[in-house]
């Protein structure tokens, strides 16, 4: 069975991420979680464009508008105009539906 946005987003509740999640989901999770650090820590180890992605997301929620724009270039993305917020959701549901 598939997990939804909506257990993902209920799955904050617990502790600690399903280790049944993929690296990309578990970064996602501690960000999440407010723990950008965490989610930092694992993006910075993801190859490919999944982690670029992250990795520029959690740049731009930092603030650091230069270091997310080379990470937005690397994962071939343009640099968002949507909230964090729905970015967020954005990598959330892509992950989950791709399975990354």
């Amino acid at each position: 069975m598939a997990l939804s946005f909506s257990d993902f987003m209920d799955s904050l509740r617990a502790e600690s991420p399903d280790p049944s999640l993929s690296p990309a989901l578990k970064a996602l999770w501690f960000d999440g979680k407010g723990d950008w650090e965490a989610s930092h820590n694992i993006a910075q180890d993801m190859p490919g464009v999944a982690g670029s992605r992250i990795h520029a997301y959690l740049h731009r929620k930092e603030g650091d508008r230069w270091n997310a724009g080379y990470w937005y270039d690397r994962a071939g993305y343009p640099f968002p105009d949507c909230s964090l917020e729905a970015e967020f959701r954005t990598l959330v549901k892509a992950f989950l539906e791709s399975g990354a």
